[in-house]
């Protein structure tokens, strides 16, 4: 993957061709930007950039061996480590390696790619992928070996915040002193529930999220979309490219989620007992991340609406069918219960990310909902 093939981020390309050229190469760094930014593809890129046999001021030239392997996935020292879901009834055999091959798969046809992207590739079902500390003893054996024929062996750590404590506690002391030449790049959403101890050992390159100029450029050119529907998009992907090529095939998926927020909004306001029973029973029997991925595009219509309410709307980025919903609905969604609305919303990620119940957090989040509401306007 070439600097050429990601979409935006040109100061942060710029950035690493520079630590590269001006021979200042950190031995850890983590790649801290949201999903879909292009944290992974960059650091890809880099890898590449870095063995590079015929490299340029600008990116790699994508012809030399070293090119062609890191393009196909089959680069000998460059190494991934990745979330994996537990395999049949021992986690022993849960580790990269032996997804290895759906992983390569899965990044050369999606390199936006999200963590449930990745989960739904697997079949993992509602089982969640995790970095185990199995992976740490394969991390070492794998880095205390010589390279095979390139300058350095990288380590790709993907989402690192998945990682068990016990894997991040074996890997300290080789972050800190990794071998010659061997870099380590993290790729990280979220620096909330990684250790600070590996944050302290790695320098960050922080990933913004893609301008949507960017956005619509690289969806003309790869999906051969009009200019206007590129436009509606990137308006409504907040930055995300993988999110924004989800909407252009999936258009099924940002229907089902428009229909059901209006269902949810629809039940809170009616506050019929037996509905919410019900819809908090439909929505707790999602999966973990299709639970938190819906409840993410709530707090998007949530504050798409307060603006429409505000009689912004041209600053509200919607599809024509949410347009329409908010036409109607918007007049709920004001100043004085906005901020409750998107507090509920928060708690209920909060605590389906950590296991809980989450038919009682529905039920819990509706009843809020239902009072947010009828809330008056002042």
């Amino acid at each position: 993957m070439r600097f050429a093939d990601i979409i935006g981020q040109d100061d942060v390309k710029r950035h690493l061709i520079g630590t590269v050229n001006e021979n200042r190469i950190s031995h850890a760094q983590m790649f801290l930007g949201r999903e879909g930014y292009g944290s992974l593809p960059l650091a890809i890129a880099y890898a590449q950039y870095i063995n590079c046999q015929h490299r340029t001021d600008s990116d790699s030239c994508g012809e030399c061996p070293s090119c062609r392997q890191i393009s196909q996935m089959s680069f000998p020292d460059l190494h991934f480590v990745f979330p994996v879901p537990a395999t049949g009834s021992s986690k022993e055999k849960a580790v990269s390696d032996n997804f290895f091959e759906k992983w390569s798969e899965f990044i050369k046809n999606n390199p936006y790619g999200s963590y449930q992207q990745w989960l739904d590739f697997v079949e993992a079902g509602n089982s969640q992928g995790l970095i185990r500390v199995e992976e740490s003893s394969e991390i070492i054996r794998k880095l205390s070996m010589k390279s095979f024929n390139a300058e350095y062996k990288i380590m790709i750590i993907w989402l690192p915040e998945k990682m068990h404590p016990d894997a991040a506690n074996k890997l300290l002391k080789l972050i800190e002193e990794p071998y010659s030449k061997t870099l380590f790049l993290l790729v990280a959403e979220s620096a909330e529930n990684i250790l600070p101890t590996i944050i302290s050992r790695t320098q960050l390159v922080r990933v913004p999220r893609i301008g949507d100029n960017d956005i619509q450029a690289g969806l003309q050119q790869r999906e051969g979309i009009s200019a206007n529907a590129a436009e509606k998009i990137a308006g409504i992907s907040e930055g995300n490219f993988g999110r924004a090529l989800d909407y252009c095939g999936h258009a099924a998926d940002l229907a089902q989620n428009l229909e059901m927020f209006m269902k949810l909004m629809r039940v809170s306001y009616s506050f019929k007992p037996a509905d919410m029973v019900a819809l908090a029973e439909e929505l707790g029997a999602l999966g973990r991340e299709k639970q938190k991925a819906f409840l993410a595009y709530c707090e998007r219509m949530v504050r798409e609406n307060l603006i429409v309410n505000q009689h912004l709307d041209k600053m509200a980025h919607l599809t024509d069918d949410e347009s329409g919903f908010a036409s109607k609905f918007s007049r709920f969604i004001h100043p004085q219960n906005s901020m409750q609305i998107a507090e509920a919303l928060d708690k209920a990620i909060y605590h389906i990310s950590r296991n809980a119940n989450a038919k009682i957090v529905f039920m819990d989040t509706i009843i809020t909902l239902a009072r947010c509401l009828r809330m008056p306007v002042e």
